[in-house]
Order: C-alpha cells, then structure tokens, then sequence
C-alpha cells in the first residue's frame, strides 16, 4: 500500500473520530506530497526515499515550532506540534538509538579509512545513503564529527 492510500485512509478514520490534531497532521503530509509531485513537473509517484525525506521535513519543522514555542512560554502553541509529531512520526521507519548510529558511522570511518574532518562530507554521504531515514541528519552529523575529531 502507498503511502498516498495510506495517508487517505488515516485522513478518513481521523474524520470519523473527530481527531483535529491528528487530521492537520495528516492534511500536511498530503499537501506535502502533492506540492512534491507537481513541483518536478511530471507525474511520477514519488519514490519511497522522497516520501521519508518529506516526512523527515515535516517533523523537523514541528520540532523547532515546538521549541520556538516552549522557549516563548507558549505550551497552548507547543502540544498541538508535539501531538503532530506523533502522527507523522508512525509513517516513518523505526529511527535507530544514538548508540546504533554511532556504530554504523564507526563501520564506515573503519571502510572508508576517512580520518580528520575534511573527510566529513564523504562519511556524511555514505552514512546518510545506508542509515537512510533511519536516523536525522544532524544526529549523524554530529556522531561523525565526534568521531572524526
């Protein structure tokens, strides 16, 4: 199943369940994804790695909202982003623990025999292509820069 039909089918039961935080949640994956797919010009059905790197967005911009927020004193304006979070966050693939990442990235830096920080953007690379949206980018960042140093 797509994740297209999938998002329609949460849109449907969320309606019928009167879920207003999870039914926004769900209309901006859907809009996401339509702007994704006329944004190239074609219509081709996005591929999986997009859809996750789309979702990957969404959730990095509730997070820092939800910050902004809870910086301004403003939980009214944080929970609802959270709550967000929440949904998207269970069309995304289990994300892996620091601890597991860092052990990928050890594996790589072992590969590659990349040492010093100017072999940071190919680490980054390879790491990004196989942790794939099992891990954020500024997680994997900062692992490989620890690491590098």
């Amino acid at each position: 199943m797509s994740l297209q039909t999938l998002i329609m089918d949460e849109i449907k039961t969320a309606m019928r369940a009167k879920d207003t935080v999870a039914l926004e949640a769900l209309r901006a994956i859907k809009s996401e994804m339509l702007l994704a797919a006329t944004a190239t010009g074609s219509k081709e059905e996005l591929t999986e790695d997009d859809e996750i790197k789309l979702l990957q967005r969404l959730v990095k911009t509730r997070k820092e909202s939800a910050r902004i927020f809870t910086e301004q004193n403003r939980p009214d304006l944080a929970e609802p982003e959270l709550a967000q979070i929440a949904v998207i966050e269970k069309f995304l693939p289990a994300q892996l623990s620091e601890e597991e990442v860092e052990a990928v990235i050890a594996k790589i830096i072992a590969e590659t025999g990349a040492s010093g920080i100017a072999s940071m953007g190919k680490v980054m690379g390879l790491a990004s292509a196989q942790l794939g949206g099992t891990a954020e980018g500024k997680t994997i960042s900062t692992i490989v820069k620890k690491l590098l140093v």
